[in-house]
């Protein structure tokens, strides 16, 4: 029962990690920089944002034993792994928790600070918004540093997934 709730939870939260990531390449692909006080190549924050949201949306929806099977030769065993969900799950918690927090900072950082435009976008995704308007706190807690952790989430799922694919089997 406990592995079928950490499933569960796994791909809700893979599918809204992914989705954000995807929502938040949007006005990166709609604004092209226009009307920003720092022109940049804002592609490259496309592709990236699409190259996460993408596979953590897919693992999402991917059944159970096709992750399995895409692990290793021995399906039936990595098809009833605990780890199979709960070591993405992980790294996906403690990324979004890292990424929450330099949110939290980087929004709430004053423009005397001079943080680069360049830096600060590819830490925090959403940091557009930040070079447009100041953001109220009650914002930036509640909307923009969550958007950043789930976008870093999905990151995370990509990552969790990598070290149980190419690391020390058990």
């Amino acid at each position: 029962m406990a592995r079928r709730a950490v499933t569960i939870i796994a791909r809700i939260a893979f599918l809204f990690c992914g989705l954000i990531s995807l929502l938040t390449a949007v006005p990166y692909a709609v604004l092209r920089g226009i009307d920003l006080p720092f022109q940049s190549e804002w592609i490259i924050f496309v592709i990236v944002l699409m190259l996460v949201g993408v596979p953590s949306v897919t693992f999402a929806v991917l059944p159970r034993s096709w992750i399995a099977k895409a692990r290793g030769k021995d399906r039936n065993r990595d098809r009833n792994d605990d780890r199979l969900f709960s070591v993405p799950l992980k790294v996906l918690g403690g990324l979004a928790a890292i990424f929450y927090l330099v949110a939290v900072v980087a929004y709430s950082a004053p423009g005397r600070w001079g943080l680069d435009p360049q830096l600060m976008l590819s830490l925090c995704p959403m940091y557009f918004v930040k070079m447009t308007f100041d953001p109220s706190p009650l914002m930036i807690f509640w909307l923009l540093a969550p958007m950043n952790a789930a976008a870093y989430g999905a990151l995370g799922v990509i990552l969790g997934y990598a070290w149980l694919a190419f690391g020390k089997r058990r």
